[in-house]
Formats: C-alpha cells, sequence, structure tokens
C-alpha cells in the first residue's frame, strides 16, 4: 500500500471521507489538488462537479479553492452554497453529478473535511476511489497540477427548494394530527433545512406541525453546545425544551444535518435502533403495495439492537446484517437492492434517496407514524426498546490485540463468535435462557476499542458489560 509523501494527504484522508485540522493539515493548495484527482478519478472533464458546504467559518474558502482544482482539470463546477450533507447528494442524485461537500459533520469548529460522492450519491471509500485520489493529489501537491486545454466553467444553483419538495412527496405529512415539536439544529445546517422541508420557507404548502426552534442560527463556531447529539450533553436543552413546552417530541440534528436523533414527550432519549425499526416497518409497508410479490430486504449494522432484525423479519422481509460505515453500507444498499438500511449512530438510507442517508427523511417517517395515531412518543418507543443496550463504550488500550485474545479466552466455551466487524460474541444465561451479546471493534484511526452490549435484561447486560470492559482495559 502507498504512502504519500505529503504528510497531509496521509493526515486527511480517512477511510471514508477527508477530515483534518483547518490550516495545519486541510489547506486549500491540500483542497485543490484533491479536487484535480477527483474529477481525473471520477472521468469529470467536460461535465459537471457539485459543490457545497456548510456554516463553518474556512468552508466557502475551502469550496473555492476545490472549485478552482476541479475547473483546472475541465470539470464544469456547480455550487449550491451553503446545504446540508443529504442536501448535496440531493443533488448528486438528481443531477446526475458527482459532488463534493465541506463539513466536518459534528466536529469542532477547528476541523473540516470533505465528503466525496460519484454520480447518484454514490460514496467513496478508500477502496473504492479514495486511496486513488490521495494518491493523484500527493503527485499533484508535488509536481503542480497540469492545465488542461478546455477549462471548466462555474455556475451557481440553488436546489434547496427542489431538495424539501422531493421530500415531501416521499412522505406525506399533510393528514397527521396538529402535533407540536421542539428541533435543536445544534447551530448546524439543519436551521436552513428545517424550515424548508416542515415550515414554508421553501414556499410549501403548511403542515399541521408546530416548530419550535432552538439554535437555529447558522453559526461555525457552535456557541451553545457542540452538533453532535450522540453525546447525551448535548441533548440537554433540547430535552429540557421540550418539557417546558410540553411538546409532543423534539430532534436533534448534528453539523451537517445528515443525522437526526429523537426524544420524547418527557425528555427522553429515543435509541436510533427504535427509529430505524419504526422506519422500517413504514418503508417495507410501502414496498409490499408496489409490488406485492418482491422480497424485500432492510439492512441494519450489526450493533442496532435485535429488535431491529426481529421487526423486519416479523414484517415478511429479509434483514440484511453489514459492518459499520455509511460508505459500506451505501455499497450495501446498492448490491442488495434494500428499502431502507438502518445503523446505531443514527444514519438512515433510503433507496428513494439513491441509497444515501438522510436525517431529515427518517424525523419525516417517524413523525408521520407518530401524527397518525394517538399514543405518546414514549408509549410508541417502548415497543421497539424491549432490551437493555449498554450504548457505546470507548477504551484506550495500549496492545489491541492481546485485548482481544483475552475476550477470546475468556468467552470460549460459553459463547459464539463472529468477525464480521471486529469481535461479536452471543450468548445465552440462566434458567431462563437469556440472551446476551456483545460487539468489540478497533478504531480506524486511534488506539481505541469500542464495546457495545445487548441483554434481555438490564442485570444481565450489566453483568456482561462490566466482565468484558474489566478484559479490555486489564
Amino acid at each position: 500500500m502507498s504512502t504519500p509523501s505529503d504528510p497531509r494527504l496521509q493526515s486527511v484522508v480517512k477511510t471514508y471521507d477527508i477530515r483534518g485540522l483547518v490550516g495545519k493539515d486541510l489547506t486549500e493548495d491540500v483542497v485543490e489538488a484533491i479536487a484535480a484527482a477527483f474529477v481525473d478519478e471520477v472521468e469529470a472533464a467536460g461535465s459537471d462537479v457539485i459543490v457545497g458546504h456548510d456554516m463553518r467559518d474556512s468552508s466557502p474558502s475551502f469550496a473555492a479553492a476545490f472549485a478552482r482544482g476541479a475547473q483546472a482539470r475541465g470539470a464544469d463546477v456547480v455550487s449550491i452554497g451553503l446545504c446540508s450533507t443529504d442536501e448535496s447528494y440531493f443533488a448528486s442524485g438528481y443531477l446526475e453529478a458527482p459532488a463534493a461537500m465541506f463539513t466536518a459533520s459534528h466536529n469542532p469548529p477547528t476541523y473540516n473535511g470533505i465528503k466525496l460522492s460519484r454520480a447518484g450519491a454514490q460514496g467513496l471509500s478508500m477502496d473504492t476511489g479514495l486511496r486513488a485520489v490521495r494518491d493523484r493529489a500527493d503527485a499533484y501537491l508535488r509536481d503542480g497540477i497540469p492545465a488542461v486545454e478546455s477549462p471548466g466553467t462555474f455556475r451557481e444553483e440553488d436546489v434547496l427548494d427542489r431538495y424539501a419538495a422531493y421530500l415531501r412527496s416521499l412522505v406525506d405529512l399533510s393528514g397527521i394530527r396538529p402535533i407540536t415539536i421542539v428541533v435543536d439544529a445544534g447551530n448546524g445546517m439543519g436551521g436552513l433545512t428545517v424550515p424548508a422541508v416542515l415550515e414554508e420557507a421553501a414556499g410549501l404548502p403548511a403542515l399541521p406541525i408546530t416548530v419550535i426552534p432552538l439554535y437555529f442560527e447558522l453559526d461555525g463556531t457552535f456557541p451553545n453546545h457542540e452538533a453532535n447529539p450522540l453525546e447525551p450533553k448535548n441533548l440537554v436543552d433540547l430535552q429540557r425544551a421540550v418539557v417546558e413546552h410540553g411538546a409532543d417530541l423534539g430532534l436533534a440534528f448534528d453539523g451537517d444535518a445528515d443525522r437526526c436523533f429523537v426524544v420524547d414527550e418527557r425528555g427522553s432519549a429515543v435509541t436510533p435502533s427504535a427509529v430505524a425499526a419504526i422506519v422500517a416497518l413504514r418503508e417495507i409497508a410501502r414496498a409490499r403495495a408496489e409490488d406485492p410479490d418482491a422480497e424485500i430486504t432492510v439492512i441494519h449494522n450489526l450493533i442496532t439492537s435485535n429488535i431491529v432484525p426481529e421487526t423486519i423479519e416479523a414484517a415478511g422481509a429479509v434483514p440484511l446484517r453489514t459492518r459499520v460505515g455509511h460508505t459500506l453500507i451505501k455499497d450495501a444498499m446498492r448490491r442488495s437492492g434494500a428499502v431502507f438500511g438502518g445503523e446505531h449512530s443514527a444514519h438512515y438510507y433510503f433507496r428513494d434517496f439513491w441509497s444515501a442517508d438522510n436525517g431529515m427523511l427518517a424525523a419525516m417517517h417517524l413523525l408521520a407514524e407518530f401524527g397518525s395515531q394517538e399514543r405518546p412518543l414514549s408509549e410508541l418507543a417502548a415497543r421497539y426498546t424491549p432490551y437493555a443496550m449498554s450504548g457505546e463504550i470507548n477504551s484506550t488500550v495500549d496492545d489491541v490485540p492481546a485485548a482481544f485474545t483475552r475476550v477470546v479466552e475468556a468467552f470460549t466455551n460459553r459463547a459464539d463468535f463472529d468477525e464480521l466487524d471486529g469481535l461479536t460474541v452471543t450468548g445465552r444465561v440462566g434458567q431462563d435462557e437469556t440472551f446476551w451479546w456483545f460487539s468489540v471493534r478497533p478504531s480506524n484511526t486511534e488506539p481505541l476499542l469500542r464495546l457495545n452490549v445487548e441483554a434481555g435484561d438490564q442485570a444481565t447486560m450489566a453483568r456482561i458489560r462490566d466482565e468484558v470492559l474489566a478484559l479490555i482495559r486489564a
């Protein structure tokens, strides 16, 4: 495997995207070189390449640098300006063109990055083109970007209204009962997309939804809290506001608004697995209405709750278990023809959205399901949260192979092992054969092991969790 000669490329090009410290690792000349290399890799000379960006202070200048590099290699740049990541996927699918989205998602303001897509919102990973982009960019940084005979053009295009209208066409919210929701945009791109999709900013008809906004002002310094709803501390303001306003539920988006987290009317977090199960049922029903005889596949990654594959099977569809990672799941969605895919991290994928992830679309499905019945969300979600889960627990480990060995030795002859992604260990305990499983996965970028545990009851989950943590951290 080649190693780039420029240490900045070595640092910023990750397994699934590009991300690094602004001005140190990610600089305008690096971005220009990556843009030129991307145009070569996707053979976009003479055709359109979409460029969008989030609200970070560094994003507009990086988007401009990308445009320069892309035009230098003959691509016609379509600048869609401020947008969410799933809006850039929409543009890539709707306009059938490769795309670059500048965002560092939930990372602090000192970071930025690029999410690259082939035409049709098809992701790039190290194994599907990102390594080639990195290696070409390395050569361009060393030798310069060779100009083509016909440099590309530049134009601006606003796709927000079309994005909003398209999502409304996929989920009809017009007939639900009146509901009140609090939405925490975290000063991220949800502050732009929520008013367009759920309200009337895009010129669409009013819905029976009252939105109470939190932190809708676009601000890449994130003055109120990190735009990372996966961290419980970043949900506190939303939870408090839902209770204070007597709202039906709350939604929290991350910085680039491609992930959506949910809290119920009591301010309690609804697990992404419960959301995935609810949305899966709706997408299965829709696919069956279109073709009653079709075999319907739904994807879930290996650390979603057991309730997800159980729900899929009970609905007569086929659950397909995958590794963790958004590009991997996009690829699996396309290969399998799956109608929907759900991850533990609140990424939700839709066949009708070019197999890409879209947190807003998942939120709309949840609102449609909730608004079509009279129960509170806590009661609806409880049906899809029957088991005890630990959540993801990270441990810094000096010797990862040794930690794996300790875990395997401790559970040999008492459990089944699966190495699809790291190590998944499954077993049963007690007279009632209470199930349990845990997953231990190494980080791609840090000396970390990530542990997830689920069991049929809280006591079993806690016992397995504590035993495995002790082995990992020994």
